[in-house]
């Protein structure tokens, strides 16, 4: 799977949140100002090479979902920036986190569990 572009990825966070949708019900969930309808669809059909979505037609309409679930690409993502970041380090990266952010010796416990967790996954 292509790591996806940023305006790719507010698309497929709408998508998400909706599981269905018409290109002019996408355009209305951004904020204002709101992209332009032909952009939308041509990042749609984008995402649709990318294998990231799917659709149904009805007549000349399509209304699109998603062929990934957000848990999917965000683990993906992660793992991916990890490597490429970190050296595939996820000390490193909850160090990096820890100088940046000033997290507790808790919230330093909590989130090296669930990387652990979904790395045994």
């Amino acid at each position: 799977m292509k790591q996806l572009t940023k305006a790719e990825e507010d698309i497929m966070q709408i998508l998400w949140q909706l599981k269905k949708a018409f290109v002019k019900e996408i355009v209305e969930q951004f904020p204002k100002p709101k992209p332009a309808y032909n952009s939308v669809s041509t990042i749609i059909r984008i995402l649709e090479k990318k294998g990231v979505v799917g659709y149904e037609a009805f007549g000349k309409s399509h209304r699109y979902f998603p062929l990934i679930n957000r848990e999917e690409y965000s683990r993906k993502f992660l793992n991916t920036f990890v490597e490429r970041y970190f050296s595939g380090s996820y000390t490193q990266l909850v160090s990096f986190f820890a100088q940046q952010k000033n997290l507790s010796l808790t919230e330093l416990e909590v989130l090296l569990k669930e990387l652990k967790d979904n790395k045994d996954e």
